[in-house]
Formats: C-alpha cells, sequence, structure tokens
C-alpha cells in the first residue's frame, strides 16, 4: 500500500507539471519508455534496490539510459526522483502515470490473449468491439499463451470476456465430474 501511495503521488506531481508544460503527450511517451526499460532490465532494477550504491550514481545512471531519449522535463523529473532515493519506483510511477494520461484522454487500456499472434484484421476488430463498449479509445496491448490452446480471452476496464478454449475444457471436465444421475427407483 505504501508503494502505491508514493506511486501516485510522484506520478501526479508530474501530470501536474507535463500539463502546466504541454508537454503531457511526450512525457506520457517517456513514461512508456521508462517502463518497458524497468520492466526488462533485472540488474537495473537491483541496482536501484540497493541501499549501498548512493543516490548519486543512480542519478548518473538514469541519465545515462534515458538522457538522450527523454525531454527535459521527463530527464529532471526523473533525476528528482533518483535524487529522493526513490528510483526503486520507477516502474510503479511510470505505470501510476500512463494511468493518469489514459484517464485523462479518455482512453482505455485493453489486452487481447490468444494462442497465436493477432493479425491486424483481428487487432481493428477487437478494438472496435471494445471502443463500442464502453465509449472511449482503445489502447490494445496483444499477448500470445500457447497455454490457451485456442480462442482468445480480453480484457478491458475491470472486464474480462474468457473465449479460450482451455477455459471450455476445464468447464466441461467440471460438468462431467458431477454425479447429475438419480435413481429412479
Amino acid at each position: 500500500m505504501q508503494d502505491y501511495r508514493i506511486n501516485i503521488n510522484y506520478a501526479k506531481a508530474l501530470f501536474m507539471l507535463a500539463d502546466e508544460m504541454q508537454e503531457q503527450d511526450r512525457v506520457a511517451e517517456d513514461m512508456r519508455l521508462v517502463n518497458s526499460v524497468c520492466a526488462e532490465n533485472h540488474m537495473l532494477n537491483t541496482v536501484f534496490r540497493n541501499p549501498e550504491v548512493k543516490a548519486s550514481k543512480k542519478v548518473a545512471i538514469v541519465s545515462d539510459i534515458f538522457g538522450a531519449h527523454v525531454c527535459k522535463t521527463t530527464m529532471a523529473f526523473i533525476q528528482f526522483v533518483a535524487q529522493k532515493k526513490r528510483s526503486v519506483n520507477l516502474k510503479g510511477i511510470s505505470a501510476a502515470y500512463l494511468d493518469l494520461y489514459r484517464e485523462s484522454r479518455g482512453i482505455v487500456l485493453s489486452q487481447i490473449t490468444t494462442a497465436q499472434p493477432v493479425d491486424e484484421e483481428t487487432r481493428a476488430l477487437a478494438t472496435k468491439v471494445i471502443a463500442d463498449y464502453t465509449h472511449k479509445q482503445v489502447e490494445l496491448v496483444a499477448k500470445t499463451d500457447p497455454k490457451i490452446i485456442g480462442g482468445m480471452a480480453m480484457e478491458f476496464d475491470n472486464t474480462m470476456y474468457d473465449a479460450r478454449i482451455s477455459t471450455y475444457l476445464m468447464k466441461l471436465r467440471h460438468a462431467f465430474g458431477e454425479n447429475v444421475y438419480e435413481s429412479k427407483l
């Protein structure tokens, strides 16, 4: 719970700063980059969690990693977070900022999971269906998971549409496992 408060408070501060500087779109792109780098780089997270690495060294690390790729507003914010010894929260702060950004723009984050990669026609159809249901713009993330055998699962706005073959097989297995026979004797 404590990390959530830290993440959302820092994200709100960055959101207000970006709004004041009229750079919300640019900062959102930067936060996507920060989020993906923090999610994919285990070594970076290990350095951020290590209390023996000084804050000045962490500021230098984030400056080297993000300096050429983000705007000045984002860079100043990331350096500030590192100076305040909150670099371990960068992934959560960036995710919270993106949530605030989507909410302000009327965008719903949705995810479609299939056994095979999704083609453009299916992606467009899923986007249209979700947009018609939510009356919002859709940011669709496609994932593949071979464990679902076939079908798809869509998640958006705390809603899940589950049309996975593995789910149907599990329901069928459960239904056959029940003894519904009633003796006529």
